[in-house]
């Protein structure tokens, strides 16, 4: 016999095993009484009449105790459906029903897992709801209330004039930033963001970054510095999601950072590398480092809304690198600076 024909002979054993008090007890009054009618000489006709009795009585216990079970199992259910019961206790069948019975704790356990799940989905899409609609009227208030102002007669006052209207060019930048930033989480949450993985040199990559990042710190007291890269190194990546990635970075640390150094270090090993942004800025409390990933959230808001920002490069860096199958690490002191790093295939 097969091993699966074994297993299953095996399970029907194990459910015929449910009535064997029934099997037994009618066993033992259909002996009893054939050992007294043979005693008194009856014959076999009586014998066979008692002997299809007891199998009818038989099945009738034994549909009797189905019925009790199936009744069980469909309570439980319905209770469970409802949610009038504690889905974080132990369930109990009847007697004989361990596998069921099994089978309907871990089912319960996956409910309440998914219901937490979902309320914590649902905590989290009004809280982005509430941060989007805050984030969007600072700017729009901003420009609004900039326009107004040169309508009502300072478009005509050359000192103020062309102050407003950079003003408010300034604010539309930031609105388009954030709408691009909501984009883009929306894609990656989504799975609609399509990565277009390939070999490119990492040296020449970061290089292009310097060269676009350097002059947005020329009055700054902040000094960027690139640690040196082997020559030849490829690394395997999204290159323009690269790109997104090590932007964020270097606008997080000069954000936080307000003299100082930003370095950019790469570390290898047999199969991968280790990419690091490090600055000198004011460093992460140990209480907001489980946080600073989350859409919207501010280690220092005061800060950060003088030096801009939409609050979501952070998580787009987390989502963008775990489609990389790679996650972002920080390592923080408050008050002496922050290291983000990641690693990535070669």
């Amino acid at each position: 016999m097969s091993d699966t024909g074994l297993k299953i002979l095996i399970e029907y054993l194990r459910a015929a095993s449910r009535y064997r008090h029934e099997f037994t007890l009618i066993s033992g009054v259909f002996l009893v009484a054939s050992i007294f009618l043979i005693f008194l000489g009856t014959g076999p006709l009586l014998i066979l009449f008692f002997a299809l009795a007891a199998l009818i009585i038989f099945f009738v216990m034994v549909g009797k105790r189905r019925h009790s079970d199936l009744n069980n199992i469909k309570t439980t259910l319905k209770l469970i459906a409802s949610r009038e019961i504690d889905l974080s206790s132990e369930l109990k069948l009847n007697e004989g029903l361990h596998d069921i019975q099994t089978e309907l704790n871990a089912m319960t356990a996956k409910i309440r897992s998914d219901f937490i799940y979902l309320k914590k989905l649902e905590q989290m899409r009004r809280e982005f709801l509430g941060n989007v609609s805050h984030e969007l009227k600072t700017p729009i208030f901003a420009i609004s209330g900039y326009l107004e102002t040169l309508l009502n007669g300072a478009i005509r006052d050359e000192r103020v004039n062309m102050h407003f209207l950079s003003k408010a060019y300034e604010h539309t930048g930031n609105l388009s930033n954030l709408l691009n930033d909501l984009i883009d989480i929306s894609l990656i949450e989504s799975g609609q963001m399509r990565m277009s993985f390939r070999y490119f040199n990492l040296r020449n990559a970061i290089q292009e970054l310097v060269d676009e990042f350097s002059p947005s710190m020329v009055n700054s007291e902040i000094e960027l510095i690139v640690h040196p890269i082997r020559k030849g190194l490829q690394i395997y990546s999204d290159k323009a999601r690269f790109r997104q990635v090590m932007i964020n970075l270097l606008q997080n640390a000069a954000k936080y950072t307000v003299q100082g150094t930003i370095e950019i270090i790469v570390a290898e090993d047999n199969q991968d590398c280790t990419i690091k942004v490090k600055d000198t800025g004011v460093g992460i409390a140990e209480d907001d480092l489980p946080r600073i990933f989350e859409r919207f959230y501010r280690v220092d808001k005061a800060r950060t809304r003088d030096v801009g920002g939409t609050g979501l490069g952070l998580a787009i860096v987390k989502h963008i690198l775990e489609a990389h199958e790679t996650k972002i690490e920080v390592e923080s002191t408050y008050g002496q600076g922050s290291t983000f790093y990641f690693k990535l295939k070669k």
